[in-house]
């Protein structure tokens, strides 16, 4: 494999509120080969964005190792303008705790040398944000059964 593509999502519902986020992996010709959702408990939208990219590159790293990883191309696509737009320098980080998790995040690109941040439509993530709904719906069902 030459290219990844991840797709990246992270959702709250209210704002702080019960968070999940959702990361689809998939080949250079578009075929999922793994996919991921956790819940996060209670965060911001943003912080749930930027813990779907900190996850994505931890499992990156895991699944392919630190060596292949430095020459794998890795498209992140995330539909979070805020996101991509800081990962890229376009925009300041105001918020302490979006700051904290931004330089994991940096910390964690590093090793990354072909990683293109790609903002998408909301319609282009369907499938990371089928994923995070599911996982928020999931937790939700344990705490209404009794």
């Amino acid at each position: 494999m030459n290219k990844l593509i991840i797709y990246i999502d992270g959702g709250a519902r209210g704002n702080p509120g019960p968070a999940a986020l959702g990361i689809l992996f998939l080949t250079e010709k578009r075929e999922v080969f793994k996919e991921y959702s956790q819940y996060l408990g209670k965060k911001t939208n943003n912080e749930a964005e930027y813990l779907a990219l900190i996850f994505a590159l931890k499992k990156s790293k895991a699944l392919f190792g630190r060596e292949k990883i430095k020459n794998l191309l890795i498209e992140l696509k995330s539909d979070s303008e805020l996101l991509v737009k800081q990962m890229k320098g376009e925009y300041k980080i105001k918020e302490p705790k979006i700051q904290s998790l931004f330089l994991q995040a940096w910390n964690l690109k590093v090793d990354f040398r072909k990683l293109k941040f790609l903002l998408i439509p909301r319609e282009k993530n369907k499938e990371a944000d089928k994923l995070v709904n599911e996982a928020l719906d999931s937790e939700t069902s344990k705490k209404t059964l009794f």
